[in-house]
């Protein structure tokens, strides 16, 4: 019996353990964004990176953002139309393909697929930089990491977002146009019609406020994981994985609370 005892506790140990760790990373992220924050509007600022980050964030995120989004909302086309078959609501397949991709997939799906590409990118990039002691190198420079290194880089993010879910929605939308007229039989204006009827301009604009909270994630926890890695090759891949991984369900915890606000009367 004493032998039970002490196994439930060691795991209820580890789990505590396991907990109060979680809650410690949260708080290191949390004080991290507030010192990121601060940063952004007492300067310097460097146009420079800030451009460099907004060119590497968001025009070379275009592709990924845009192939995800065309066959996102052809496949979201076709599901809603073989499920509202059964229903006699294949009418419907218009107006929730707008709503869905607006309201949810396109941000959502828009920002895992840059959380893989931009995190990862970022948190390789200043975890090296942190080896090689280039990070070291700025302070003897008199030139803040965090200004110089993290603030253009979330500034940038959290700017291109927006945009990169706007161009995702619009071809996401087109995605499930194309299949609902040449696939499902669909008129054309019919179909574009119902499309702007039945969209709301806050539908939209839901959307576009999740795409900057996720930018503003997924650059933050590139730079933290970067600016924060181990030495040594394995310690750069650990906060690449560590990036990726907590930027991903950020982003999905925080969908949650922002649809939960916003659609929640």
């Amino acid at each position: 019996m004493t032998q039970i005892n002490i196994a439930i506790q060691q795991f209820l140990g580890a789990i505590g353990h396991l907990a109060f760790d979680f809650l410690a990373q949260i708080g290191r992220i949390a004080l991290f964004g507030m010192s990121a924050l601060r940063h952004m509007v007492t300067g310097p600022f460097y146009p420079r990176e800030f451009f460099t980050a907004l060119v590497q964030i968001g025009w070379f995120s275009l592709p990924v953002v845009g192939l995800t989004a065309v066959f996102t909302g052809g496949a979201l086309a076709l599901q809603i139309y073989a499920g509202g078959a059964r229903f006699s609501a294949e009418a419907v397949v218009p107006s929730i393909v707008a709503i869905g991709m607006v309201r949810e997939l396109g941000p959502v799906l828009g920002g895992l697929m840059v959380a893989a590409r931009v995190a990862s990118s970022i948190a390789a990039e200043l975890g090296t930089m942190k080896v090689t002691e280039q990070i070291d190198a700025l302070q003897t420079l008199s030139t803040h990491p965090m200004k110089y290194l993290a603030v253009p880089r979330i500034l940038a993010a959290t700017l291109s977002m927006p945009i990169l879910v706007a161009v995702g929605d619009a071809i996401g939308i087109m995605g499930g146009y194309l299949v609902g007229t040449h696939r499902l039989g669909f008129n054309a204006a019919t179909y574009l019609k119902n499309t702007v009827d039945f969209l709301e301009a806050w539908d939209v604009g839901s959307g576009l406020i999740k795409g900057a909270v996720f930018g503003f994630i997924v650059a933050l926890l590139g730079c933290y994981h970067g600016m924060n890695s181990g030495r040594g090759a394995q310690g750069v891949g650990r906060a690449t994985k560590s990036a990726v991984v907590g930027a991903s369900v950020l982003i999905l915890a925080s969908n949650y609370l922002l649809t939960e606000v916003f659609f929640t009367s």
